[in-house]
């Protein structure tokens, strides 16, 4: 059986003005994000609900320590919890949505306590990436375990999302680049998935047209002219969520794990570093398949052969965001077997969504490839 699933409200707004207003923001609301967006697009609005900036609570990606910390200082009473910022702010308000007796972050993800949802989540994104806004996972480092987890729950779907294209038009570059090709994976991922069904599909589909499409726009008009596309961007990565939502990321999430959680690389980053070498291994495992009708697309958004696209597609991407060995992250090349064992252990979820299964060699493989 295949299906599709898809639970929030998806709200278009011209600014966050509008949205406070049709929502009729109050004080039994309050705002999760980063203290940099706060100043720039919610203190000129003096909103009558409380705040917290997640970076006050550690810097990088997520931890299950920085969710506990801000668990206790959220107050009581609390109607809605409003996710302004990029995939970190949005996953921490989902884990914030969710109750377990301990009140410790890390049980939901070691199945050790089922949760309850006591908030309601309005997530707002302001990179175009994740697609938190419209999933039913989230991500985040076990503190104790020192590697990244995801977790699904159907209590975890954000009760509204809200794009807003103001909201990442002043995105520094580099930020637009890593979140915008975590996007592409998710629907390149999402594409090749099993479990992909026709509707998830056609979000697939079209979150890479509007990607590909924006890329080549920026090769031909320079990159500071991103934000001419920024609604289509914040577009694709929406429908990319809800196709990944349903069909499922896969090994380029499950091989990036390690690097996100042990080297604190930047999860669209992360991804990108395996990309290429993992689809690479796709081809080389079984190159008659779904993958073709991937290539078939590719070619005709680049206007090169299917058998040249894949190779067309990430000498693009690399032009968007270049890409840089793993030795430079610190990386030895000894951790790179125990990287992969620990994927096959700890992301059977991911890889049971894999285009072709893959081994611990071949996982080594991609990892050397990208030494």
């Amino acid at each position: 059986m295949k299906e599709f699933k898809m639970y929030a409200d998806i709200v278009y707004q011209d600014s966050l003005q509008d949205f406070m207003e049709s929502e009729r923001i109050d004080g039994n609301d309050f705002i999760l994000t980063n203290e940099f967006l706060y100043h720039e697009f919610v203190s000129p609005l003096a909103p009558p609900c409380g705040a917290l900036f997640i970076e006050a609570y550690g810097k990088g990606e997520p931890t299950t320590d920085m969710v506990d910390a801000i668990r206790k200082d959220l107050p009581a009473g609390i109607r809605r919890l409003i996710a302004i910022g990029g995939g970190s702010v949005i996953d921490i308000a989902k884990m914030l949505s969710l109750h377990v007796p301990s009140e410790k972050t890390e049980d939901l993800f070691l199945g050790q306590q089922a949760p309850t949802r006591i908030y309601e989540v309005y997530a707002l994104p302001t990179t175009c990436g994740t697609g938190s806004e419209v999933t039913n996972a989230c991500a985040v480092e076990l503190t104790s375990l020192h590697t990244k987890r995801g977790l699904n729950s159907p209590l975890m779907f954000p009760a509204k999302s809200v794009l807003i294209p103001a909201l990442i038009e002043g995105l520094p570059y580099r930020f637009f680049a890593t979140s915008s090709i975590d996007a592409l994976i998710h629907a390149a991922e999402s594409f090749l998935s099993p479990n992909a069904s026709p509707v998830s599909e056609l979000f697939s589909k079209e979150a890479m047209r509007l990607i590909i499409s924006g890329y080549r726009y920026i090769l031909q008009n320079g990159t500071d002219k991103w934000a001419d596309r920024a609604s289509d961007f914040i577009s694709a990565s929406n429908f990319a969520g809800l196709a990944f939502c349903s069909a499922g990321c896969a090994a380029v999430h499950a091989l990036s794990y390690p690097l996100g959680g042990g080297y604190h690389i930047p999860h669209g980053e992360a991804n990108q570093l395996v990309f290429a070498a993992t689809f690479r291994k796709y081809k080389e495992k079984q190159p008659v398949g779904k993958l073709n009708a991937l290539e078939a697309l590719w070619g005709e958004w680049l206007g090169v052969p299917a058998e040249e696209a894949l190779e067309a597609a990430f000498t693009l991407f690399d032009q968007v965001q270049a890409r840089r060995p793993l030795r430079e992250y610190g990386i030895p090349q000894d951790a790179l077997s125990g990287f992969a064992e620990g994927v096959l252990a700890g992301q059977t979820r991911l890889l049971n969504n894999n285009y072709v299964p893959l081994t611990i060699a071949d996982m080594i493989d991609i990892y050397q490839a990208v030494y």
